[in-house]
């Protein structure tokens, strides 16, 4: 009996011994050495900095100046374009057009996407069809029409025709990601607040409305930043220079004949640094919302 007695500990062992040596083959094969990882960061890194020093040296370096490095440094061209070239007055223009349409966006696209996630009716999903297919539409082909529309109620060389123009082609894709937001929240919640004694309304500004916040920060980044940088609108609406906004006043400092490069580039720069600004304080929110609006509940 003794000799035939066979431990049942050793082929335990073999297989944790096995298992072990293919985890450590896996994790060698899995993991690339980290200058396979750094090394196109880089470059992608290098290629995406490149246009902006040189926009940023050209902004900065005195005019006629061929130096690749911005010393001595001026300010000369961004107080032309300010002054000279009334970009002060297209800056406030595009902060009230940028503004408004974030407020008007996100307003009519949160009750319409409320009705889309928490309503049946019929034709819902033929509207939703309609609303994803009028996202192939450029805005070019309606420029006649809505400048017909806009004369008639004396529109033209209105903000309002800007903003009312950017918030319609906006709303399509703000109503569908806002229906998302809201299908990922619980109906349970609202049914409870019911059952407390709010009604729907009370009910979706204190329970739902709070669970939104990502969701509508991403929503109104997108419209604002839509219609800070849309120049096609503004260019078809606005002749007035006291009331175009960036895009239309950069155009402005590129003639036939010659271009300032200097004023284009400090122009653009001053056109860009409210964006990243305001990216740089919603990024947290704005990854959050769009990858909560992407997936249904």
């Amino acid at each position: 009996m003794i000799t035939d007695y066979q431990p049942s500990v050793a082929p335990e062992v073999k297989h944790t011994r096995s298992g072990r040596s293919r985890g450590r083959r896996h994790r060698a094969w899995d993991e690339a050495p980290r200058w396979q990882i750094y090394l196109p960061l880089g470059i992608y890194l290098l290629f995406t900095l490149i246009p902006f020093y040189w926009i940023f040296l050209f902004a900065v370096r005195p005019a006629g100046s061929t130096s690749l490095v911005p010393w001595p440094m001026t300010g000369e061209h961004f107080a032309k374009v300010w002054t000279e070239r009334s970009f002060a007055t297209y800056f406030q223009n595009s902060v009230v057009t940028g503004v408004a349409t974030l407020l008007m966006t996100t307003v009519v696209a949160l009750v319409g996407g409320y009705a889309l996630a928490r309503f049946d009716f019929r034709g819902k999903r033929p509207f939703m069809l309609v609303l994803l297919c009028s996202q192939f539409v450029p805005g070019a082909l309606l420029l006649v029409p809505l400048f017909r529309i806009f004369a008639e109620l004396q529109l033209i060389n209105s903000l309002a025709s800007v903003v009312v123009a950017e918030t319609v082609f906006q709303l399509p894709l703000s109503m569908i990601l806002i229906s998302g937001f809201i299908r990922n929240v619980p109906y349970s919640l609202e049914e409870a607040a019911w059952v407390d004694g709010c009604n729907r309304f009370h009910g979706f500004r204190v329970v739902v409305l709070p669970l939104l916040r990502p969701g509508l920060i991403a929503v109104g980044s997108f419209a604002f930043v839509h219609a800070w940088n849309h120049f096609l609108f503004a260019l078809m609406f606005l002749s007035r220079q006291d009331k175009q906004t960036i895009p239309v006043g950069l155009n402005t400092l590129m003639s036939a004949d010659s271009v300032d490069l200097g004023a284009l580039a400090a122009g653009g720069i001053i056109a860009a640094v409210p964006v990243v600004i305001v990216f740089a304080f919603i990024q947290k929110w704005l990854i959050t919302g769009f990858s909560s609006g992407a997936v249904k509940g």
